[in-house]
């Protein structure tokens, strides 16, 4: 295993001793002396409120629409029990959109004050979701999501530099920088202070490359092979690339992530910081346009989820579909 550490200075460590009389900070008092950690990821870029906003009110209409139509279809409900649901979210619409979708099922017994979203995903990001039917159950998953017994697979579609590896776990903090938006940090950072009285986390994430330029093959989902995997611990800013700027050099690559933790926009974040930002996801540097196509999300799918039943303790495991775009960068069918 190669273990790579990129070396820089760490700024000094904030302080963690604030005055508290009239709620004046003290001179040590990171607000005034910007000892904050420095974000290793770029800020949002200015084009991504535009875009954002645009996709936004795309998606309410969609969810809207999706609500009032014929409750949840066969199609999307994956497994039901009495104990809970797990679906595949479309791409476009909000979580909360299911939970309306599915209380007006036929056949449910569960009123929908009982249903519960165990995980959620982002807006435009497909793929599966667990739907509790009581709180007993939901306090389960809360417990097992939060002890990291649940195990996740997605799939992104990345366009940018090819990488040079062809497995990678990389190991970062990760937090809200001053404006509110999630950035990577250094993984010495973890833990120090961040604006807002929050503090910088660990994110780690496991990366298989699947496809370049619809060259190779998706395969299943199975635990990520750690022989010859690269280790990168984050110390430093990311790789530079604006595929905006360089399209004739853009590649687009397919790979399959394995979160060991569950931070906000974590494979997002860590694609972005590799270089290689998820095709659609313009607030992370993703291309917007991609071979004449405004697209109109990024290309994101939660493709399993694994984890022990809450009642009788059997370790379960679901798949989702595979959507178009996956099936076109493998270049076959599934």
């Amino acid at each position: 295993m190669t273990r790579i550490a990129f070396q820089s200075h760490p700024p000094p460590a904030a302080a963690t001793r604030i005055r508290t009389m009239l709620a004046v900070p003290g001179p040590s008092s990171p607000s005034l002396t910007g000892a904050y950690p420095k974000p290793v990821s770029p800020p949002y870029p200015e084009m991504s409120r535009e875009v954002e906003l645009s996709r936004a009110l795309s998606a309410e209409a969609r969810s809207a629409a999706y609500a009032a139509s014929a409750p949840a279809s066969e199609s999307a409900v994956v497994f039901e029990d009495e104990w809970f649901v797990v679906v595949n979210k479309p791409p476009g619409i909000y979580c909360e959109t299911l939970l309306s979708s599915l209380s007006s099922r036929p056949g449910i017994k569960t009123s929908k004050s009982d249903l519960h979203l165990a995980n959620r995903l982002d807006r435009d990001t497909s793929g599966l979701m667990v739907i509790t039917k009581s709180n007993k159950v939901a306090g389960k998953f809360v417990k097992a999501f939060t002890n990291h017994k649940v195990k996740k697979t997605y799939l992104a579609l990345c366009v940018g530099r090819a990488p040079n590896w062809a497995r990678i776990r990389i190991d970062s903090g990760h937090g809200r920088s001053k404006f509110g938006a999630w950035r990577v940090y250094a993984s010495s950072d973890v833990g120090r202070a961040l604006p807002g009285g929050s503090m910088v986390k660990q994110m780690t994430t496991s990366f298989n490359i699947l496809s370049i330029n619809g060259r190779g093959e998706c395969g299943d989902p199975a635990e990520v092979d750690t022989d010859d995997i690269k280790t990168v611990v984050v110390q430093e800013e990311g790789r530079e690339w604006n595929p905006d700027e360089d399209v004739e050099k853009c590649d687009e690559v397919l790979v399959r992530a394995y979160p060991e933790s569950g931070r906000t926009h974590q494979i997002r974040l860590h694609c972005q910081y590799l270089g290689m930002p998820i095709r659609g996801d313009v607030k992370y540097g993703g291309i917007h346009e991609w071979k004449g196509v405004m697209r109109d999300g990024h290309a994101l799918h939660a493709e399993s989820i694994s984890f022990k039943h809450p009642i009788t303790g059997d370790r379960v495991h679901f798949r989702a579909p595979h959507p178009s775009w996956v099936n076109e960068a493998c270049g076959q069918q599934f």
